[in-house]
């Protein structure tokens, strides 16, 4: 029986919303199953100029054969907050970038500022969706030598590391807050906890430990 089938009997009651007492079990507090093949981001597709498709990502990227490979996106709270997330594919670590307005020019330059505190060697590539938030790739690009790789419209899965740590994410920062009162270090602790949490898919290693190991690795 596969996980799919578990939550539609779950689901299946009260046409496909969960009782509250069920709800209240699950970590993530959803109370309407959606279809991974759903997309709530349906603005600003297909707008970014020059966007380089996920489909010409080099092949060691895509196997998670080396470190340095990102993929990013945002967590919304009210009053249009928003906090960007990046993950590195290999090792799961995580980076949060606290944004004052969700526009290009602020999101490039938060972008550009996490980047240069990392080695090069271990921020090669960055894989983001296709909103208007990253209309200023380019700048990004020829600020950092960091390349952009955009998924194809409505293919959050295409990101899936980036995707299921933001679902984390939802443990430290829960819907419905005003993300605009975390300070970027109270983000830093959120995202050092989040690193420091064994993982089933790093054979219960932590981020951090497989990340640290990257960096030693560079030096």
């Amino acid at each position: 029986m596969s996980h799919e089938t578990i939550y539609r009997s779950l689901y299946i009651q009260a046409r496909g919303v969960l009782k509250k007492e069920l709800q209240a079990c699950l970590r993530t507090k959803r109370a309407i199953r959606r279809s991974k093949h759903a997309s709530l981001k349906q603005q600003g597709l297909g707008k970014i100029t020059n966007a380089v498709p996920i489909s010409e990502r080099p092949a060691s990227v895509e196997d998670r054969a080396i470190p340095g490979h990102w993929e990013g996106d945002f967590i919304a709270g009210t009053h249009n907050s928003s906090i960007a997330t990046l993950v590195e594919r290999q090792s799961r670590y995580v980076m949060l970038a606290k944004i004052e307005q969700k526009n290009a020019e602020t999101v490039a330059a938060a972008l550009i500022k996490h980047a240069r505190r990392l080695p090069t060697e271990l921020y090669q590539s960055l894989t983001w969706d296709r909103g208007t938030e990253m209309a200023k790739h380019r700048d990004f690009t020829l600020a950092t030598d960091i390349a952009v790789y955009f998924c194809d419209p409505k293919s959050p899965w295409q990101r899936g590391s980036n995707e299921n740590t933001n679902r984390l994410l939802r443990q430290y920062l829960p819907k419905g807050i005003d993300l605009s009162i975390y300070t970027q270090a109270q983000l830093n602790t959120v995202a050092r906890q989040l690193n420091e949490r064994p993982r089933k898919t790093l054979d219960y290693e932590t981020p951090a430990e497989k990340f640290h190991a990257c960096v030693a690795a560079t030096s």
